[in-house]
Protein backbone atom coordinates (compact mmCIF):
# COMPACT_ATOMS: atom_id res chain seq x y z
CA UNK A 1 0.00 0.00 0.00
CA UNK A 2 1.37 3.42 -0.93
CA UNK A 3 1.88 6.18 1.57
CA UNK A 4 -1.33 8.07 2.36
CA UNK A 5 -3.61 5.53 0.70
CA UNK A 6 -6.75 4.20 2.32
CA UNK A 7 -6.69 0.63 3.58
CA UNK A 8 -10.18 -0.36 2.57
CA UNK A 9 -13.21 0.64 0.52
CA UNK A 10 -14.12 4.33 0.75
CA UNK A 11 -16.97 5.49 2.96
CA UNK A 12 -20.25 6.29 1.26
CA UNK A 13 -21.33 9.87 0.60
CA UNK A 14 -24.12 9.41 3.16
CA UNK A 15 -21.61 8.38 5.84
CA UNK A 16 -19.39 11.38 5.07
CA UNK A 17 -22.40 13.71 5.17
CA UNK A 18 -23.51 12.24 8.51
CA UNK A 19 -20.02 12.66 9.98
CA UNK A 20 -19.91 16.27 8.82
CA UNK A 21 -23.37 16.93 10.27
CA UNK A 22 -22.37 15.43 13.63
CA UNK A 23 -19.14 17.45 13.64
CA UNK A 24 -21.03 20.63 12.72
CA UNK A 25 -23.43 20.02 15.61
CA UNK A 26 -20.36 19.97 17.86
CA UNK A 27 -18.99 23.18 16.28
CA UNK A 28 -16.32 21.60 14.07
CA UNK A 29 -15.62 20.74 10.46
CA UNK A 30 -13.22 18.04 9.27
CA UNK A 31 -10.10 20.20 9.54
CA UNK A 32 -10.87 21.77 12.92
CA UNK A 33 -11.92 18.42 14.41
CA UNK A 34 -8.58 16.86 13.57
CA UNK A 35 -6.96 17.28 16.97
CA UNK A 36 -10.14 17.07 19.04
CA UNK A 37 -11.03 13.66 17.62
CA UNK A 38 -7.56 12.45 16.65
CA UNK A 39 -8.20 12.42 12.90
CA UNK A 40 -5.38 11.81 10.43
CA UNK A 41 -4.49 14.33 7.73
CA UNK A 42 -6.40 12.22 5.21
CA UNK A 43 -9.46 12.13 7.43
CA UNK A 44 -9.22 15.89 8.07
CA UNK A 45 -9.76 16.27 4.32
CA UNK A 46 -13.01 14.26 4.54
CA UNK A 47 -11.63 10.97 3.22
CA UNK A 48 -12.56 7.90 5.26
CA UNK A 49 -12.70 4.19 4.72
CA UNK A 50 -16.00 2.49 5.47
CA UNK A 51 -14.83 1.02 8.81
CA UNK A 52 -13.29 4.34 9.87
CA UNK A 53 -16.54 6.13 9.10
CA UNK A 54 -18.61 3.61 11.06
CA UNK A 55 -16.27 3.91 14.07
CA UNK A 56 -16.32 7.73 14.02
CA UNK A 57 -20.09 7.92 13.57
CA UNK A 58 -20.55 5.60 16.55
CA UNK A 59 -18.15 7.69 18.62
CA UNK A 60 -19.82 10.98 17.68
CA UNK A 61 -23.34 9.69 18.34
CA UNK A 62 -22.26 8.27 21.72
CA UNK A 63 -20.78 11.65 22.66
CA UNK A 64 -23.94 13.44 21.52
CA UNK A 65 -26.10 11.10 23.60
CA UNK A 66 -23.80 11.59 26.59
CA UNK A 67 -24.07 15.37 26.19
CA UNK A 68 -27.89 15.16 26.12
CA UNK A 69 -27.96 13.18 29.35
CA UNK A 70 -25.39 15.42 31.00
CA UNK A 71 -22.71 12.75 31.15
CA UNK A 72 -19.12 13.72 30.40
CA UNK A 73 -17.80 12.05 27.24
CA UNK A 74 -14.92 9.65 27.72
CA UNK A 75 -11.97 10.14 25.41
CA UNK A 76 -9.76 7.13 24.81
CA UNK A 77 -7.45 8.68 22.25
CA UNK A 78 -4.28 10.11 23.86
CA UNK A 79 -4.20 12.99 21.38
CA UNK A 80 -7.79 13.88 22.24
CA UNK A 81 -7.00 13.70 25.96
CA UNK A 82 -4.01 16.02 25.50
CA UNK A 83 -6.03 18.45 23.39
CA UNK A 84 -8.87 18.47 25.93
CA UNK A 85 -6.41 19.14 28.78
CA UNK A 86 -4.97 22.07 26.81
CA UNK A 87 -8.45 23.46 26.14
CA UNK A 88 -9.39 23.13 29.83
CA UNK A 89 -6.21 24.97 30.86
CA UNK A 90 -6.89 27.77 28.38
CA UNK A 91 -10.48 28.09 29.60
CA UNK A 92 -9.35 28.27 33.23
CA UNK A 93 -6.80 31.01 32.49
CA UNK A 94 -9.36 32.92 30.44
CA UNK A 95 -11.94 32.74 33.23
CA UNK A 96 -9.43 34.11 35.77
CA UNK A 97 -9.24 37.31 33.71
CA UNK A 98 -13.00 37.93 33.63
CA UNK A 99 -14.41 40.19 36.37
CA UNK A 100 -16.57 38.38 38.94
CA UNK A 101 -19.58 40.58 38.17
CA UNK A 102 -19.53 39.62 34.51
CA UNK A 103 -19.29 35.93 35.41
CA UNK A 104 -22.15 36.27 37.90
CA UNK A 105 -24.32 38.03 35.32
CA UNK A 106 -23.67 35.26 32.79
CA UNK A 107 -24.48 32.53 35.33
CA UNK A 108 -27.71 34.30 36.26
CA UNK A 109 -28.60 34.60 32.57
CA UNK A 110 -28.21 30.81 32.38
CA UNK A 111 -30.57 30.28 35.30
CA UNK A 112 -28.11 29.92 38.19
CA UNK A 113 -28.57 31.59 41.56
CA UNK A 114 -25.45 33.56 42.45
CA UNK A 115 -24.64 34.70 45.99
CA UNK A 116 -21.62 36.96 46.53
CA UNK A 117 -19.08 35.90 49.18
CA UNK A 118 -19.44 37.52 52.57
Amino acid sequence: MSFGQQSGPPASAKQIALILELLNNDGFDFATARHRYGLTQRQAKGKFTGPEAVELIERLTNEAEAAETGATPVFDDPRALKAQARIDTERASLLRGIPAGVLADELERRGWAVIPPS
